[in-house]
């Protein structure tokens, strides 16, 4: 039986270089890289699927301010970052959705909340119908749903072969509108990760080999009408990823949503406005009465 820790710290770290380097689990059988620091409620952060993305490009700006109010925890999804990619794996949101749930199960962790930005959004959706009971509050983040379609940058993340160049392209034509928080060392740690030895292989397989179904991610209305958790719905009005009018879709269907817009802002809203993306998300996770 899962041992109920809401309001238990697993994880306190005391130093940006300890919560850089992150820890290590076994999630079923996956050896999985996560960081986590905070104490009490716990707020899971799920990343997108971009090359060379991991819990700590995606939320390196994030955990340290949200740890300071929760039990925050990031893991490397299956496939991506320092976490285990097995050779006999099929990758698909259903593979991404249960290694997330073995993820928090070997951790002890019987519910949380999550933010969820792009694929992580459309995970933490999928847990939702899964397990109802286990979440708390979601925050879905520049997420694809109802009215998702093959979009220019999605094309172009798809399309990626790992060079300094073609990373540095990626990120400054498809992820932000501020092109100076594009430095060198945000491309050459983001290349670097995705020619790390079987990254670029996985990453191609994941969207390209019809053995894995990782393009599978569409969404019914009625499976968004069906969420009953408050959601809050963070999105960069620029993005050309997954565009903004999907989470105007989105936050008509779901029962108890917000929706937050960022001006001057793509796909990358945790990075381009981090300080306000996490006062933001911290007041909804906190709870409506001190959002009054």
């Amino acid at each position: 039986m899962l041992r109920h820790l809401r309001k238990e710290a697993r994880v306190t770290v005391t130093s940006d270089s300890a919560l850089h380097a992150g820890s290590f689990v076994d999630a079923a059988g996956i050896r999985t890289h996560y960081h986590g620091a905070g104490a009490g409620e716990h707020v899971l952060l799920l990343h997108g699927s971009g090359p060379g993305v991991s819990a700590w490009a995606n939320w390196r700006l994030n955990l340290g301010p949200l740890a300071e109010r929760f039990h925050v925890l990031a893991p490397d999804v299956v496939g991506y970052g320092g976490t285990e990619r097995p050779a006999d794996i099929r990758y698909s949101l259903r593979t991404w959705t249960d290694h997330v749930w073995r993820f928090l199960d070997a951790l002890g962790i019987e519910r949380t909340s999550v933010i969820g930005n792009s694929l992580g959004g459309r995970i933490a959706l999928a847990m939702a119908e899964d397990h109802p009971e286990r979440l708390d509050r979601l925050v879905l983040m520049g997420a694809p749903g109802v009215g998702m379609t093959i979009t220019d940058g999605l094309r172009a993340l798809r399309a990626y072969e790992p060079s300094m160049e073609a990373m540095r392209e990626l990120l400054t034509t498809y992820f932000a509108v501020d092109k100076s928080i594009i430095t060198e060392d945000l491309v050459r740690t983001r290349y670097e990760a995705s020619a790390a030895p079987g990254a670029h292989e996985a990453y191609r397989s994941m969207f390209f080999d019809p053995r894995h179904a990782g393009n599978d991610l569409g969404i019914t209305e009625e499976q968004v009408a069906a969420v009953e958790h408050p959601v809050l719905l963070v999105h960069g009005r620029e993005d050309k990823v997954v565009p903004v009018e999907v989470a105007w879709n989105m936050v008509r269907l779901l029962p108890d949503a917000d929706l937050r817009v960022f001006a001057r802002c793509g796909h990358w809203t945790q990075i381009e406005r981090a300080a306000d993306f996490n006062a933001e998300v911290g007041q909804f996770l906190a709870g409506r009465e001190d959002r009054q």
